[in-house]
């Protein structure tokens, strides 16, 4: 098994964390072995949460209400700078 990468898809990861969790719930394997699956896995779920949350704000960027920090203040201010620029293309 491979570390998990940067380049590595959400789903290649999430694929390799299966075989890992298999692989350590079959408890076949060495302690050593065990331990560098049980390292290698909280990469990978790591990675996998990482990649989640990545995915949930950039559809909360597109979310009327968007709610992701506590500032609705600033919230409101970047929706209306992201669709001024539309409003220009619409007068045009």
């Amino acid at each position: 098994m491979g570390q998990a990468q940067p380049e590595l898809s959400y789903e290649d990861a999430y694929a390799q964390l299966e075989q890992v969790l298999q692989s350590l719930e079959s408890g076949d394997l060495p302690l050593e072995e065990s331990l560098k699956f049980y390292e290698l896995g909280a990469t990978l779920a790591a990675y996998c949460a990482r990649k989640l949350d990545e995915a949930e704000l950039r559809v909360r960027q597109w979310q009327p209400g968007d709610q992701t920090t506590g500032d609705q203040t600033t919230n409101d201010q970047t929706t209306n700078d992201q669709t001024t620029g539309l409003d220009d293309w619409q007068d045009a």
